[in-house]
């Protein structure tokens, strides 16, 4: 029974950062003529409070014209260095540093069988993604490398009175979530 809690539980947290990839990807055409898939999706998530943060994203979003929020996204994180979602960015005055990240993060990703994204591989949606699609153990190898990046975007999301931070909220709860059980 505790082995068949723990596979619903990784499910759950799977499903989370998947929904979490989908928010933070750009806002494209399609990405919100998918919007109410995503939202149906969010709803088959057993963790009542991630189903109510997911809900109220999925209302703020809709309450945007699709102008008005592709025109926040961009504002947020394309013209804004210390919001952007490519992670090694954030180290910017490192390069050697960030060169070592930027390798891992694609290691990440051919290590476990996957083509490197179209983005560079520290790009956080595409990211979570690949967290989401990993066995448990490897998911929580990802997210313990990823953590403190997640962590500073998080507190300059939270600084720019950014919504996007309640995403980061639930992506960092399910990362500790992850590595408390593996």
């Amino acid at each position: 029974m505790a082995e068949e809690n723990m596979a619903t539980t990784w499910n759950d947290e799977q499903k989370t950062l998947a929904e979490c990839s989908y928010l933070l990807s750009y806002p494209t055409a399609e990405w919100r003529e998918a919007l109410p898939e995503g939202e149906a999706s969010a709803k088959d998530i057993e963790n009542p409070h991630v189903r109510a943060v997911l809900s109220d994203f999925y209302d703020y979003v809709r309450e945007l014209t699709p102008e008005a929020y592709e025109d926040q996204y961009v504002r947020s994180f394309d013209f804004s260095p210390n919001t952007t979602l490519y992670l090694t960015a954030h180290d910017r005055t490192d390069f050697g540093k960030q060169s070592k990240e930027m390798l891992t993060y694609r290691r990440f990703y051919l290590d476990n069988g996957f083509t490197t994204p179209k983005d560079l591989p520290d790009y956080l949606p595409a990211l979570l993604e690949l967290i989401a699609a990993l066995p448990e153990d490897r998911a929580a190898e990802v997210c313990r490398f990823a953590q403190p990046k997640l962590s500073r975007l998080r507190e300059r999301l939270i600084e720019a009175n950014l919504s996007y931070a309640f995403l980061l909220d639930l992506v960092l709860a399910a990362a500790e979530r992850l590595e408390a059980s593996a």
